[in-house]
């Protein structure tokens, strides 16, 4: 089973699309993927995303699947320091750095800042739709990233969605807690991240990370890679 979790073009957040150079990435994305072999696709109900995934569909006989937990993973919290709503997922460095429990897988939820928003309720909601779909394809999640394999799979299903959801969910299958991938990864806008099933033993299964935030398809075109989502110069690979 590989699941490939695909970021959105470049986005236009007061129109809920995609840049001028947005377009271009879809499109660039596209080109990449017209080879693929691909059984299903899910995508994010917001329009960056939907706008993103609509060139590549057009590679694949395939009638993708709207999901309402696929959607950004933008719920707010308290903030520790000013007292006024944040986002969950983009603390200070001079705060997260020195909150243990926010890097521990089993206690990050439960955390008085996380608990301000209710973040557990909405990362519940992810993980269960996540676990609700791969179940159909005959992995049952059996809790800590461990699946049991009812029947075994070598399907594609591929996700365009938003890099917070994307983490949510790398996070609970990879058992890395979410706030170390939100604050210490990075994935640019059509950043590609596969994980597959590893099957060591028959009728158990894990996931693992073998391609993280992949974006060739943009520099070998001569598209410079967005920095969107991240507070530094990015380097052009």
């Amino acid at each position: 089973m590989n699941l490939v979790f695909i970021r959105h073009a470049e986005p236009d957040y007061t129109i809920d699309s995609l840049t001028e150079k947005g377009f271009r990435e879809a499109k660039l994305l596209a080109e990449r993927t017209k080879d693929w072999k691909v059984d299903e696709v899910y995508v994010s109900p917001l329009g960056r995303a939907q706008d993103t995934a609509s060139f590549s569909l057009k590679n694949w006989d395939i009638k993708p699947v709207t999901y309402e937990w696929l959607q950004e993973f933008y719920y707010r919290v308290k903030d520790p320091v000013t007292g006024e709503p944040r986002i969950a997922w983009d603390f200070m460095p001079e705060y997260f750095t020195r909150q243990d429990d926010l890097h521990d897988k089993n206690k990050w939820a439960d955390t008085e800042v996380m608990k301000s928003g209710e973040i557990g309720k909405y990362y519940a909601q992810v993980t269960e739709g996540l676990d609700g779909l791969l179940a159909k394809h005959g992995y049952m999640a059996k809790g800590k990233g461990l699946f049991e394999v009812e029947k075994h799979s070598d399907e594609t299903l591929v996700f365009f969605c938003h890099l917070g959801v994307s983490f949510a969910m790398i996070g609970y299958l990879t058992q890395i807690a979410p706030p170390a991938l939100w604050q210490g990864f990075f994935v640019p806008p059509t950043g590609i991240m596969i994980l597959s099933s590893e099957e060591r033993m028959p009728g158990k299964a894990v996931f693992r990370m073998q391609n993280f935030g992949d974006s060739r398809h943009l520099r070998f075109a001569g598209e410079e890679i967005s920095q969107s989502g991240y507070f530094a110069p990015i380097f052009q690979l």
